[in-house]
């Protein structure tokens, strides 16, 4: 993907990809009544907005920012030229004008579009993301405060939330303040989409069960080189950051961290400062040193992954349901009709352990969330617009399409057409599908589980699904916490020295151009840096959340 963002995280989420969500785009969640969409309503006091009849009649243009989606990269050029987006505009009454960052810059290009002071109607971006948090946006003037605008003109949205207490603690501050139309997974199935993936037709030719341990995996990945000629045996994306896909835990979870701030029996704890983290370190520096990782993994992008599994250089990856067993198994196929892909379980040391972290999104999803600027002269009418995606037909037009094109009602279930998933021009279903709908990656609006239950039509895709959810997770992940603005600062700056130091130091022992005994002058380092303050920030908003 890309060089490392100018705008730093403050905000810890349990699960950071997302960003990848959005990457890959095979993940999506329901209502808890997937006969129907959703409905709902923020708590306050003041009066019910009347229901907005679409399409509205207006003689305005409202500027809309938003990266493009991965999975339309090379078909599709601009948002406006997509099929959804066209049809949006149509179904609400809105003439929209379209505007987007380079692909995988959504962080520098909002850096630059904020420094143009020349701000659209409505910027979507993962704001828990914003330097300062969405506190300081609003502070600044760059987004607004939209409590007022919900009660006022999105009934939908205020209902839903009112209905799901738990959802609507998610997304406002500590401070109750909305800032964002958020995107919403609506089913508890739908938050695990992504861990371990391995050649099983590869296992079986060689006698090999689907690796649990690492010293399972060992086995597997020094069969997969010696004995298949595999040259990259484990790869996986590495981009915009370094090893960014271990983040959740995959392999990295099974010496009992992660790369992030996680709780641990009320203990806010940073992963690369716990001692285990050099376990990891060695571990990962064998299997390197033995030619078992990508040799490129500092730098693997999408591309580079897809030509190494399409080429047999690699066994094991880490991958979605869709953006990757969906991708990989027809181009894996096409080639050699036994190939296999199929998910393993989180690692762990232990046999029979459960691993403590994996990929699990929370309800509020990073990504897909949707602000209205500050000098917006038409914030109304984007609340309105907006708040389609909360109603019962725009739930259906965003998980589904448009009936008669992208969908059609069988037996009140509302089934995807060969469009989406035989599509005439050959493009695989999560590249259709982020054409006609946003049911496969996000946007602002609740997803429905039927989307992930046809979406997913290989065996392979349905198996992995149970595999991820079996770890612990729940008992260590943070919630969407916010720090304050002025937390955020200090934050922001402390965190980009930490990960600086954590990356570089990373890569270096990983790749045997650091001895692995300077892991104690690392630790020492990382003290200096100030990282007992950022645990101190962060206790404090896991706090200020719980108070809620």
């Amino acid at each position: 993907m890309k060089k490392r963002s100018k705008l730093i995280p403050i905000v810890t989420i349990a699960t950071m990809m997302s960003s990848l969500a959005v990457a890959c785009s095979n993940q999506s969640a329901a209502p808890a009544d997937n006969s129907k969409a959703p409905q709902g309503s923020t708590s306050t006091t003041a009066p019910a907005a009347t229901a907005t009849t679409y399409p509205i009649k207006t003689d305005k243009t409202l500027t809309y920012w938003a990266e493009i989606n991965g999975n339309t990269v090379g078909i599709k050029s601009a948002l406006g030229d997509m099929p959804f987006f066209q049809e949006w505009q149509k179904k609400t009454g809105v003439p929209l004008k379209f505007s987007s960052p380079v692909v995988n810059q959504a962080k520098e290009g909002l850096n630059v579009l904020l420094a143009s002071g020349e701000l659209p109607d409505m910027i979507e971006y993962n704001w828990l993301d914003f330097p300062g948090g969405p506190e300081k946006a609003i502070k600044d003037g760059y987004i607004l405060k939209l409590n007022d605008l919900i009660d006022k003109n999105a009934p939908n949205l205020k209902k839903y939330l009112k209905e799901h207490p738990d959802v609507d603690k998610m997304v406002k501050t500590d401070n109750g303040n909305y800032f964002a139309f958020p995107f919403i997974r609506g089913d508890e199935y739908l938050k695990v989409f992504q861990g371990p993936i391995v050649r099983k037709d590869w296992l079986d030719e060689l006698g090999l069960p689907v690796p649990t341990t690492i010293d399972e995996w060992y086995t597997v990945l020094k069969a997969f080189k010696e004995k298949k000629g595999a040259a990259a045996p484990l790869s996986f994306f590495s981009v915009p950051r370094p090893l960014e896909q271990i983040y959740n835990g995959a392999f990295i979870g099974a010496f009992g961290i992660n790369r992030l701030f996680y709780s641990d029996n009320g203990q806010i704890k940073f992963g690369p400062a716990q001692p285990e983290y050099k376990e990891f370190l060695a571990t990962f520096r064998k299997w390197y040193a033995e030619g078992l990782i990508d040799k490129n993994i500092a730098t693997v992008d999408s591309k580079t992954l897809d030509a190494n599994l399409a080429s047999n250089a690699t066994g094991a990856t880490i991958g979605n349901t869709g953006g990757g067993i969906g991708k990989w198994m027809p181009i894996l196929t096409a080639k050699d009709p036994k190939a296999n892909l199929v998910a393993a379980p989180y690692p762990v040391l232990k046999k029979g352990d459960t691993a403590r972290f994996g990929q699990k999104d929370p309800a509020f999803a990073p990504g897909g969330m949707v602000a209205i600027t500050a000098n917006s002269k038409n914030a109304d009418l984007a609340a309105k617009l907006l708040d389609y995606g909360y109603s019962d037909e725009g739930h259906m037009f965003f998980n589904f399409g448009t009936e008669g094109v992208s969908y059609k009602m069988e037996n009140g279930y509302p089934k995807y057409t060969d469009l989406l998933m035989k599509n005439p021009d050959k493009l695989a279903p999560s590249q259709a599908m982020s054409l006609y709908i946003r049911g496969n990656y996000n946007g602002p609006f609740v997803q429905d589980k039927r989307y992930i239950e046809q979406y997913l039509t290989m065996q392979q895709q349905k198996d992995a699904i149970p595999i991820w959810q079996k770890t612990d997770v729940d008992k260590y992940a943070l919630p969407p916490i916010t720090a304050t603005p002025q937390e955020s600062t200090e934050l922001a700056k402390i965190m980009t020295d930490v990960n600086t130091l954590v990356d570089e130091m990373t890569l270096k022992i990983i790749l045997g151009s650091e001895p692995l005994e300077n892991f104690d002058k690392y630790m020492a380092k990382l003290k200096t840096l100030n990282l007992d303050r950022a645990i101190e920030i962060e206790k404090a908003a896991l706090d200020r959340y719980n108070k809620r």
